[in-house]
This record gives structure tokens, sequence and C-alpha cells, in this order.
């Protein structure tokens, strides 16, 4: 609505220099015509143009002052509009970092299982649990792989997230969670595959080692959900220079 009415305010002055045109033409010659002009009617229509002229060119500058301010108009607005998008775009960013928003990219999903001998209710112990320290390191591969996004069970992994043992079962931000264990990532599948299934590598560690079934599949699209604990700061408060 604002950038319509200076073009409003352009097109009725127009308009009006038209009629004050028109006016004064067909004053000037609405007489008199086809004989001599008396000096003293002469010297009116020479007054009369004078003051046509001086309209006409007060009103020009006047619509050359209206262009140029809505020229100054359209330049502010698109710089704000640049400004706004830019501060959108980095809203936007940095909600993808703290994972607080849901995403979805190429990546990889990933698969850990207990044995295929593993008996819950027979065993004495759940490898996978005896062992968390894996999953931590299966994350931190991801990670140093370039994983923009993680989630172990449909847990965002984000800065504050812990993985950790706790009464028998595995931590992961603050609740219990229980195998089989999917984990997700976007990145380059092709480089995350290969980050994990290196030789020697955290894979093969977990297969040859412990005895677990993981698989992992590289993917077009992987949808992760945002984090929903609570991100809260006890100690760290923004920094202002003096």
């Amino acid at each position: 609505m604002k950038k319509f009415v200076p073009a409003l305010v352009i097109g009725l002055t127009a308009v009006l220099i038209g009629l004050l045109l028109s006016m004064q033409i067909l004053t000037t010659s609405g007489s008199d015509q086809g004989g001599l002009v008396p000096l003293a009617k002469l010297k009116s229509y020479e007054q009369q143009l004078k003051d046509t002229r001086e309209d006409k060119e007060a009103a020009i500058a006047e619509l050359i002052e209206l262009q140029e301010r809505l020229s100054a108009y359209e330049s502010e607005a698109a710089n704000d509009d640049a400004i706004i998008n830019g501060l959108v775009a980095d809203v936007d960013k940095y909600k993808k970092a703290a994972g607080v928003t849901d995403v979805a990219g190429p990546g990889v999903a990933i698969t850990v299982k207990n044995p295929e001998n593993y008996d819950q209710y027979t065993s004495s112990g759940d490898v996978i649990t005896d062992n968390s320290e894996l999953l931590l390191n299966l994350v931190n591969k991801l990670k140093e792989a370039g994983a923009e996004a993680i989630s172990i069970n449909e847990n965002r992994i984000v800065h504050s997230s812990e993985i950790s043992l706790a009464a028998g079962h595995i931590n992961i931000n603050g609740g219990a969670t229980a195998p089989p264990y999917y984990v997700k990532a976007i990145g380059n599948p092709s480089t995350l595959a290969n980050a994990l299934t290196i030789r020697g590598g955290i894979i093969e560690t977990m297969r040859n080692n412990y005895g677990l079934t993981v698989n992992i599949t590289q993917k077009d699209e992987v949808l992760i959900a945002r984090y929903n604990g609570v991100v809260s700061f006890r100690y760290a408060e923004p920094y202002v220079a003096e």
C-alpha cells in the first residue's frame, strides 16, 4: 500500500498538467480567430502564456521531486527487505545449528542391535548397554565426518546432549533408552558411510569385537526431529565489551 501512494500522486500530477495545458490552449485560441488581435488583449495573452509556462514548469518540478521520492522509497524498501531477509536466514541457520527445528536432507541411517544370539531373558548383561561408549564414539565419528544433524532413537543430539550409563540403561538427553538403537545423520551420504566403515573403524569394531549387528544405509532424504528438551545456561552470559 505504501508503494502505491507515491505512484498515485505522480499519476494525478501528470493528469493535472495535461488538463492545465489543455485549458490554457482553449482559452488562448477561443476568440479573435482570423483577425487582428488588439494590443491590450495581446499583452493579456502573453501574460497568460507566461503564467501557463510557469505553472507547467512548477508542475514538472513537482513531478520530478515525486519521482525522486518514489525512487528513494523503493530503494529504502529494497534495503529493508534485504536486511530482514538476511536476519531471517541467520535465525534459521542458528536454529538448525542449535537443533531446535526439524531438518531433512541426505544422509545415513544406522541400526545397532545386540548380537543375534543374545537373549535378554537369559543373558546376564546387555552388550550395548554395558558398552555405552560405543554409541558415543559413533556419534563423534559422524560429527568428524561432517554430520550436520544427528539423532538416536529420535533423540536429537545437540551440544548439551549426554549419552551415559545410568541404572542399567543408557540415558540420552536425560531419558532412559533401550536397544535396538536407530541412529540417523544428515550430511554427505558417502562421506559419512566411508568414515564409519573404514578398516578398523567404529562399525568394524562394534561387529568384530562385540558381536553387535550393525547395518548402515545411505539415503537421499533423512528426517530428524527437533530437540524437545530445554536448553538453559547457569553460568554463561552474553559478553558486552566495555
